[in-house]
């Protein structure tokens, strides 16, 4: 599947040259989740790893608990799009039919599946561990990310979310035009290979919903190269989740430590 299209485009000089040529951009396509038969979600979104996004996406949905939860995962072209049809545990299906509805999202999806603010408050099965991450590490990930950030190289369109490993290298990497479809994807491959990371890096804001996926996650340490804002600051307090934002090549900001990792 494509994840970039060359496209003509002609530039405008501040000297005031004009010049003519082709710029990649990022496919962006609907893609339709499908859960029990049942109608969840349609995200836009890169229309690549679709299986391991949508193990992720049951995941921070809490639509299953675990990898095994997901019994199947069916990933199709339609005419106007993807459809990913998802399987689950029996004891799992009551979930779907109380929560489904019908809606769509753009690349800055809210929470799928939510219907009140009351359901906000969804539980967070475990508390994070303690990072075990040196300041120099989280330094090592942001030299080296730019590098495996390829589609982005390519378009300048899209996001990436990494598991970093405890000497900063990138263990792995997922992007998107979305950046929560980013962490979803992540956050599925981890699953579905029984593996965890030293810390996840994010190349944009951490808002509510990023850092509630980190959580699902279990993530010791999550690091944006943005700012949070003040919803996920509250939630990453509220359980425990260390924080790291506006993570640069000289400076990061240190915005929730509860274990006093990096005091």
């Amino acid at each position: 599947m494509s994840v970039s299209r060359p496209e003509p485009i002609r530039v405008l000089h501040a000297d005031g040259r004009a010049t003519t040529g082709l710029r990649d951009v990022a496919v962006e396509a609907p893609v339709a989740i499908e859960v029990e038969g049942l109608g969840y979600a349609v995200m836009m979104m890169t229309p690549r790893d679709l299986d391991v996004f949508a193990l992720g996406f049951m995941l921070t949905e809490r639509l299953a608990d675990t990898a095994a939860d997901v019994e199947d995962i069916d990933v199709f072209e339609a005419e106007a799009g993807w459809i990913v049809r998802v399987a689950l545990a029996a004891h799992c299906r009551p979930r779907i039919h109380d929560r489904v509805r019908h809606r769509s999202s753009d690349t800055g999806c809210g929470l799928c599946g939510i219907a009140s603010l009351e359901q906000l408050a969804r539980p967070v099965r475990q508390r994070p561990p303690r990072p075990a991450v040196e300041p120099a590490a989280i330094f090592a990930a942001l030299a080296a990310i730019r590098a495996h950030q390829r589609l982005n190289a390519a378009t300048g369109a899209v996001h990436a979310a990494a598991a970093c490993t405890a000497d900063g290298a990138i263990a792995a990497i997922f992007e998107d035009v979305g950046r929560h479809n980013a962490l979803d994807k992540l956050i599925g491959a981890q699953a579905r290979a029984s593996a965890g990371s030293a810390f996840t890096l994010v190349t944009s804001r951490i808002s509510f919903e990023m850092a509630d996926k980190a959580l699902v996650a279990a993530t010791p340490l999550l690091v944006g190269i943005s700012a949070p804002t003040s919803f996920a600051l509250d939630h990453a307090r509220a359980h425990g989740l260390t924080l790291i934002a506006l993570a640069r090549s000289d400076a990061m900001l240190v915005m929730n430590d509860p274990f006093g990792a990096f005091a």
